[in-house]
């Protein structure tokens, strides 16, 4: 009896587990059987599909975006639903769902900027919205202004044009590019093991005018960027096709130049190619010309495939020479020796060119589904006659240095990319790999006299540098939290034959590198958002010093974290903040001009990014960015524990207008007093700069003025403290060395449109 007791109860257990199993299903089961799914795609007038279109169910406020297919699916919609498809810079669109098995096809329509319709997106690069802003009522004038189109960063320029910038961001003196990750199309800008500088990144083969977007990112929370993203990264996307054809012609101060030509080629439903041109010459302020030129040449084909896949070619060339006076020290212009754009030694100068060829492809596998793959190739020139220290180490002949090299590098990735929709949210999975080769030949650092005259060659060798890569991102919604894990692997070969030596002897070096990533993105309502960044970058040594082992880092490591807000408190307004923090395993700075590397340990950094954007009123709009570092040496004692040249607050903003054929600005930027070396005994001064520019259109003629500096004041463009001897000087003296900042200057602009 007592078995069947327990048979009974189990029975009775039995059927109660089914009854709650069906009860589960048919709460949970019944109305996604019932719920209907919506399929869509989002695309402006031309065609191009619209990423990130912000798509909303007016009836049950859910909503979802447009991927990078412009695609997009909504579950839970019923015929007669209405859809609300927002995105910047396009007038807002309903449309009434009256077939649900039907792909429906939205066209969004240009329109006059409206900040009231920023949507604020999940996703870990959500403030890519503050470069579409701006580069909507800022457009991009010169390749000086290429990178200042990212919030927070800042650029000082060598010698006028011809070198790459030096680049300041997030309390780093990132030099040439030894900190941020730059590429172009995929193309990767930063040179490995450069003959100037790791990391050395010149950006001047971009035309201005042939810049459609601007991706970036600060800190390394980002798998799918390598290399030297440690303060951040920036991505440029170039132009598929041009609405019109056109032609810019400037001329201003100093006999200074300019002419641009952007030329449609064909233009058709499927197929769209173009041609652009760009040429630059002047004297600049100096007391000695600077004989500065530049030709840019570029041509991109992009065709659309079966199935909607394309196919991309892009081909760029560019060369630049010039004459440089140099960083010249205070102590020579204050004893009148020299007026401020003088020079010491005005021999100065160099050349560069690179030639660049990339093909893109991207196939769809099905709407929700594709594979990018880029292939291409760089080759590569560069010789620079430097003279920092006049007559420090060679009081008969002078100092000046030569840094040559030649180099090619080739390189592919492919990234698979997929979104899960499922009933409640998205799920986007990226995956890729690939691989970079560096083959730079005759790399060398030489003492010189005259440009002509090879004093003694001091590093003469060729370098191979091999990067194999992999990564996995995922972003996955729980309810309005965006949860985005990642994972990154890096390998590295480092070779190098020292041609200085008598026998030879290929030297070689491995390193791999793991860079987790962790992000977490919460989004409140479609005005804003909360965030949490997190994840390890890094930044690669010289070839030459890993194999020489006088490195204590390889692949030293970043490790950061940002904790920040996107949000619009007022209609027309977009406010981000961020406090953030950063470590590094190893600060380091090769001295391309000794051919030395100056290890200078652990560091931390820790700050504040604010920014806001407001509309004003319909034609009128305000900007704001103020950046504040705190960047201290972790081994060192306190009072000689700073970084040199890192800056501590710097803040850039202005006013846009766009109104009856008038539209320009007034911009600012402000860079505080910082330490020139570690316990502050020196000092680089700061400065406050003012641009303006106006323009009027009359039909397909455009009339402008770009005024650069209209306070006329002086600034320190870049500065340093260096130990220098002057050639009448019995000892020498470290003291600040600078290249001065623009005075005032103006130049005229005719654009044709046709």
């Amino acid at each position: 009896m007592l078995f069947l007791r327990y048979l009974t109860i189990a029975k009775l257990i039995h059927q109660m587990k089914q009854f709650l199993l069906l009860l589960l299903y048919l709460t949970m089961g019944l109305p996604a059987l019932l719920s209907q799914t919506i399929e869509g795609e989002v695309i402006s007038e031309n065609g191009e599909p619209i990423i990130g279109a912000y798509i909303e169910h007016l009836l049950t406020d859910r909503h979802t975006h447009s991927n990078a297919l412009g695609n997009f699916e909504l579950s839970d919609v019923n015929a007669g639903d209405t859809l609300r498809i927002s995105y910047l810079g396009f007038q807002t669109e309903k449309v009434t769902i009256d077939d649900l098995d039907k792909v429906i096809r939205i066209r969004l329509t240009e329109k006059t900027f409206d900040l009231d319709e920023i949507v604020v997106r999940p996703g870990a690069r959500a403030l890519n919205v503050l470069t579409q802003i701006d580069m909507k009522l800022n457009p991009v004038v010169n390749s000086q202004y290429v990178l200042r189109q990212v919030p927070g960063l800042f650029i000082g320029q060598h010698a006028g044009g011809g070198k790459a910038e030096q680049i300041f961001l997030r309390g780093f003196d990132i030099d040439h590019g030894t900190d941020i990750a730059l590429s172009v199309e995929g193309i990767p800008v930063n040179m490995v093991s450069h003959a100037h500088g790791q990391g050395y990144s010149d950006l001047h083969f971009i035309i201005p005018e042939a810049i459609d977007k601007i991706d970036f990112g600060k800190g390394p929370y980002y798998a799918s960027v390598g290399n030297f993203n440690t303060a951040g990264y920036v991505d440029f996307k170039l132009k598929d096709r041009l609405e019109n054809s056109m032609f810019k012609a400037e001329y201003g101060s100093f006999n200074t130049f300019r002419t641009v030509g952007l030329f449609k080629l064909i233009d058709d439903d499927r197929t769209q190619a173009y041609f652009g041109s760009e040429y630059i010459q002047t004297d600049g302020p100096f007391e000695s010309s600077q004989h500065f030129n530049r030709v840019n040449l570029m041509a991109r084909l992009t065709a659309e495939l079966d199935a909607g896949s394309r196919l991309s070619i892009l081909a760029t060339h560019f060369e630049s020479k010039w004459d440089a006076s140099g960083q010249i020290p205070q102590r020579a212009v204050d004893a009148g020796l020299i007026g401020r754009f003088g020079a010491i030694d005005d021999t100065e100068g160099g050349f560069t060119g690179r030639t660049n060829v990339a093909i893109s492809y991207d196939r769809i596998i099905d709407r929700n589904t594709f594979v990018k793959s880029t292939a291409y190739y760089s080759a590569y020139d560069f010789e620079l006659f430097s003279n920092f220290t006049f007559f420090l180490e060679d009081p008969e002949n002078g100092d000046q240095i030569a840094q040559r090299e030649r180099r090619e590098t080739y390189g592919f990735q492919s990234e698979y990319n997929r979104t899960i929709y499922t009933a409640n949210s998205e799920i986007l999975v990226q995956g890729g790999a690939g691989l970079r080769y560096d083959n730079s030949d005759g790399n060398e650092l030489s003492r010189t006299l005259n440009r002509r005259t090879t004093l003694e060659q001091l590093q003469f060798g060729d370098i191979d540098e091999t990067n194999l890569f992999a990564y996995a991102n995922v972003e996955f919604e729980v309810g309005r939290l965006l949860i985005n894990p990642g994972l990154r692997f890096d390998h590295f070969t480092f070779n190098y034959v020292d041609n200085l030596q008598t026998l030879y002897d290929r030297q070689e070096q491995n390193r791999g590198q793991f860079s987790p990533k962790l992000n977490f993105i919460y989004n409140i309502d479609n005005t804003t958002q909360l965030f949490l960044k997190t994840g390890v970058g890094f930044h690669s040594n010289d070839a030459r010093v890993v194999i020489d082992r006088t490195a204590e880092e390889i692949l030293p490591a970043a490790y950061g974290a940002d904790l920040g807000a996107i949000f619009r408190p007022l209609p027309r307004m977009v406010v981000n903040a961020a406090l953030w923090y950063l470590f590094l395993e190893q600060e380091f700075v090769y001295v391309g001009d000794a051919g030395i590397v100056e290890p200078s340990g652990e560091t931390r950094r820790l700050g504040i990014d604010l920014g806001i954007r407001y509309q004003l009123a319909d034609w009128l709009f305000a900007d704001f960015d103020i950046n504040y570092a705190y960047a201290r040496s972790v081994e060192d004692p306190d009072g000689e524990n700073l970084i040199p040249l890192a800056p501590d607050l710097t803040s850039t903003g202005g006013l846009s207008f766009n109104r009856n054929g008038w539209s320009g600005g007034l911009r600012y930027r402000y860079l505080k007093d910082r330490p020139a070396n570690e316990d502050n005994s020196i000092v680089a001064p700061g400065f406050t700069v003012l641009d303006f520019n106006a323009n009027y259109q009359i039909g397909a003629l455009r009339i402008g003025i770009i005024a650069e500096n209209i306070l006329d004041v002086e600034w320190n463009e870049t500065q340093f403290a260096t130990e220098s001897r002057l050639q009448f000087e019995d000892e020498p003296v470290e003291e600040i060395h600078f290249t001065p900042g623009a005075p005032r200057a103006i130049r005229g602009v005719i654009t044709l449109q046709f």
